[in-house]
């Protein structure tokens, strides 16, 4: 590397950050996990994330919401329960202290929402144009009844390896679910940021995924699951299927999202699929349980919970199919479609 390279903005998901950490990152780092989420072992896994977003506070939440409910979620789309939680704020010395103290609540009100257990922290302050807050969460996730029910009824119809759900779980012939509407945590952040001249009535979608998700695992079947973070449903989709080795066959017409949010990336040329969001999971489930799973979803509030496709051993690609038939492979993101948001 020459010293005029620069590492660029390669936090945003997809090939590009993968490629980057391929390069430059795995290498010199004996990474043991490619998932969010590492396996410490059959009783805790553990992820950490830094968070940083513009503005700190927004509709449907703020930072400190953001921050646990997504370390939380990366543990959860494993089948752990979030337990146990570490938190590091680096805050503007200049930021106002209403907005500081909301984002504290935030992180205080969806840590109890959760029943998480704050273990310790760090707080440092830097000088910065006044808005600036970053947060760093880490959290261990724990073992639990459900993710065995799940494990079981899984191997009640095929091998099944893992003792986590993994990336990497997902077989051939199996169901494809997203458990919400798509693109609304991307859409309400540039809405936010007021330089569109946009006036939609969105908010992020972000929450907690534990609740839903463990109602799933009560019906059981879940094998592989990926929250549609940076990089959206084309990312967590081609993800599970590169993983997985399998193909997806996904139904264009299926994919849950609001008609004005659809409007909206139109008419600025951006993709939906590829567009974060941040309460949103795609799994894939054993074809026998898949509708007892839709309906224990629809059943814990994910009312757009929807099957859009299934997996399948005839391609490795994932590939859209539109009402019409016609075909188009959906492409993991190179990079962001948007500007930084999550």
């Amino acid at each position: 590397m020459s010293w005029q390279e620069r590492v660029g903005d390669v936090g945003d998901g997809g090939r590009r950050m993968m490629e980057f950490l391929e390069k430059y990152i795995f290498p010199k780092i004996n990474v043991e996990s490619r998932e969010d989420a590492g396996i410490v072992n059959e009783d805790f896994i553990i992820t950490t994330d830094s968070y940083t977003i513009k503005p700190i506070i927004f509709p449907g939440g703020s930072i400190g919401k953001l921050a646990i409910c997504g370390s939380a979620n990366d543990v959860a789309v494993m089948g752990a329960k979030p337990t146990y939680f570490l938190l590091s704020l680096i805050a503007d010395e200049n930021l106002e202290m209403n907005k500081f103290l909301h984002v504290v609540e935030d992180i205080s009100k969806y840590l109890r929402e959760i029943d998480g257990r704050m273990l310790g922290g760090d707080l440092k302050t830097l000088k910065g144009d006044g808005e600036e807050i970053y947060v760093n969460t880490t959290c261990i996730g724990t073992r639990n009844r459900w993710l065995e029910l799940n494990l079981e009824v899984v191997r009640n119809y095929r091998n099944y390896p893992h003792s986590w759900i993994r990336n990497c779980g997902a077989g051939e012939d199996e169901v494809v679910i997203i458990t919400g509407n798509i693109a609304e945590h991307a859409t309400a952040i540039l809405l936010a940021r007021e330089e569109l001249g946009f006036q939609l009535d969105v908010s992020s979608d972000c929450k907690h995924l534990w609740f839903p998700i463990r109602k799933a695992m009560e019906e059981g079947g879940i094998t592989a699951m990926k929250d549609a973070t940076r990089g959206g449903i084309a990312s967590a989709l081609n993800e599970i299927a590169e993983q997985s080795g399998v193909g997806m066959v996904i139904e264009e017409n299926k994919i849950p999202i609001r008609e004005e949010v659809r409007s909206f990336c139109e008419v600025l040329g951006l993709d939906p699929y590829a567009m974060a969001n941040e309460g949103v999971s795609v799994m894939t489930v054993v074809r026998e349980m898949a509708e007892d799973v839709l309906e224990a979803l629809h059943k814990a509030g994910e009312k757009n919970a929807r099957i859009v496709g299934y997996t399948t051993a005839e391609h490795r690609e994932v590939i859209l199919r539109t009402e019409l038939g016609s075909e188009r492979i959906l492409h993991m993101p190179y990079g962001s479609t948007v500007p930084r948001i999550c």
